[in-house]
């Protein structure tokens, strides 16, 4: 997963801060960095597995997430255009987008996400950033992404992500998160939505929709929606597991979809 900034602790929120404009092109706006404002979650966190969180700030990779940020907006607008006259419409990436979005925005509820998890799982083929672009640290936006048809786990949970925001999702049911296989020792990110109180997880490895109380060997360990970063202070034990570090530095796996941990690594 390249998802990955050079600092220990942050090295999986890098990727995040990113994930802080995703919105309807309307909403992408080009901030400035002194416009993040952390999110300090109250007693009986909302969050996804209902634990406690808190902000991180991420002012190491301040210049990799405002690129990524341009990126977005980009998208925002090719999509805003595709969308208003779609005969001419020179992006196939932008269609394809739009396309996925309307059929999201057929159904309604649990059928709309999975649909959407359907479509996009689909849409892209796993494939690693070290096979894909020769480096192991690629953020790409939803368009880029689709063009391509390839890519790793946190490129499926962003193009979902905004998907489901551009299909109607409220962006305050949406976030992305960020969990450690216990069993396999790798990290993997996943696109969540709430729905009547409960949190979905949409996952590029499977096509069925998982509630986050019926994960099994998994550890969350940061989640994010468009304007925090935040990490998970409980830091459970969902399955059996054996007792490291609970946030050891997060190095980039050859792997599509996956993260290998490293807790070494400077």
């Amino acid at each position: 997963m390249g998802c990955l900034g050079r600092a220990q602790r942050l090295r999986a929120v890098a990727f995040a801060c990113g994930l802080a404009w995703f919105a309807p092109a309307t909403d992408l706006v080009a901030a400035a960095a002194d416009s993040f404002k952390p999110f300090e979650a109250e007693a009986g966190s909302a969050e996804p597995f209902g634990l406690t969180v808190s902000a991180v700030l991420a002012g190491e990779t301040q210049d990799k997430w405002l690129r990524l940020a341009r990126k977005l907006d980009d998208d925002g607008v090719q999509i805003a255009l595709c969308d208003g006259d779609r005969d001419r419409c020179v992006s196939d990436a932008a269609l394809q987008f739009l396309s996925i979005v309307d059929g999201g925005r057929l159904r309604a509820g649990r059928a709309r996400l999975g649909d959407i998890n359907r479509a996009i799982n689909l849409a892209i083929r796993p494939m690693s950033d070290l096979a894909q672009y020769g480096e192991i640290d690629v953020w790409t936006s939803p368009l880029t992404t689709l063009s391509h048809g390839a890519g790793d786990c946190e490129d499926y949970a962003i193009a979902k992500f905004m998907a489901l925001r551009q299909a109607g999702v409220e962006a305050s049911d949406l976030r992305i998160v960020i969990m450690r296989d216990t069993i396999h020792g790798e990290d993997h990110a996943v696109a969540a939505a709430r729905l009547d109180g409960h949190w979905l997880l949409l996952d590029n490895r499977r096509m069925a929709l998982v509630e986050d109380v019926n994960v099994r060997n998994y550890r969350p360990l940061f989640v994010f929606d468009r304007s925090a970063i935040m990490s998970y202070s409980d830091m459970p034990l969902l399955a059996n597991a054996s007792e490291h570090d609970p946030r050891p530095a997060l190095v980039p796996s050859t792997q599509p979809g996956l993260i290998v941990l490293e807790a070494t690594r400077r």
